[in-house]
């Protein structure tokens, strides 16, 4: 599994999207029981927290230290160093499995192994994650062009599952229908600019070229954006259970 976030973890909790309530009363609809949930690649924690919600306890597990120390300290919930193909939990253990914009670093089929060996029987596995988001046509334009050609080469090969909506990635569950859910809100210009600074390709093209990307951008961006305006993130949402 990659770590492309530790380096800025505070920003990406600062920036980053949240999701959507309907996500979690989605989810809830399909469980058996909320004794124990893993919130595997927990990043800051922002899903481990929804989760603490209705669930009696979480085990929420990272790689990078710096985002475990970003993540809300809460009664219910134990953060771990652990990787997701990886852990020391016990068999048949977990009502839930949750895993936020991040399935696409791991090894799929051990984290599967792993999945298999700590659900409960009844229990279920929740993969998220949000797409390429919108704006006004003009906006839209900008980060086409920003996204495809100007830091498209700079993305991780694994970028592509999340272009695809995950529907690329082997799941090997028996699969629950989920609603089409988008996330929109309004972001002032600053947060888009501190969203995209968080994007790994970003990063990745900033550490090659001795510049940030972002600042060749800021510019028509401000005028297509303005001081504040709305942002729609596609959300990817797939359940499933054990066969």
């Amino acid at each position: 599994m990659k770590d492309n976030f530790s380096h800025q973890s505070a920003n990406y909790a600062n920036y980053r999207p949240q999701y959507p309530k309907a996500i979690f009363d989605e989810i809830k609809k399909h469980l058996n029981g909320t004794e124990n949930a893993w919130d595997c690649a927990t990043g800051n924690g922002q899903v481990a927290k929804e989760l603490s919600k209705f669930f009696d306890d979480i085990k929420a597990t990272d790689i990078s230290e710096n985002q475990l120390k970003q993540a809300p300290k809460l009664s219910n919930i134990s953060y771990s160093i652990q990787p997701a193909e990886n852990v020391d939990f016990p068999d048949q253990f977990f009502d839930l499995i949750s895993v936020a914009q991040a399935i696409h670093w791991f090894d799929f089929d051990r984290f599967y192994t792993e999945v298999k060996r700590t659900l409960k029987p009844d229990g279920i596995l929740a993969i998220l994650g949000y797409s390429l988001f919108r704006s006004n046509p003009e906006t839209n334009k900008i980060i086409d062009h920003f996204y495809y050609d100007v830091i498209g080469p700079y993305w991780d090969e694994e970028r592509k599952y999340l272009d695809d909506a995950y529907t690329s990635i082997a799941f090997p569950f028996k699969e629950i229908e989920t609603p089409k859910i988008n996330f929109k809100e309004e972001w002032e210009f600053a947060r888009l600019i501190g969203y995209l600074k968080t994007w790994s390709a970003v990063k990745h093209f900033s550490d090659k070229n001795g510049f940030n990307p972002v600042d060749d951008i800021y510019d028509d961006l401000k005028d297509s954006f303005g001081d504040q305006n709305f942002i729609e993130f596609p959300i990817i949402f797939r359940i499933g259970k054990l066969f």
